[in-house]
């Protein structure tokens, strides 16, 4: 994979949706309530990242393999922790 223009926007964008999900997992982690979390808009989201997952390893496009991966992990976190303390 070569890291040109499109590839490194590619990678920042990456980085910066993943990032969004990290202040509500640790929120969550630490306050153990999650009345304000949707579960239906988590199972719906983790559905859309599982799909762009299965997108991403058929073109074999690394940044979207790595960030649906990421993302992927910590909506399903939000998701468990929803129905652990929900």
């Amino acid at each position: 994979m070569k890291f040109d223009g499109t590839t490194i926007l590619g990678v920042i964008a990456a980085i910066c949706t993943t990032c969004s999900f990290l202040p509500q997992v640790i929120k969550i982690l630490r306050s153990k309530r999650t009345n304000d979390v949707s579960f239906l808009m988590y199972a719906i989201l983790s559905t859309g990242l599982f799909l762009w997952l299965i997108y991403g390893f058929l073109l074999m496009d690394l940044p979207l393999i790595m960030a649906n991966t990421v993302s992927l992990t910590l909506a399903m976190c939000v998701l468990v922790l929803k129905i652990r303390h929900g």
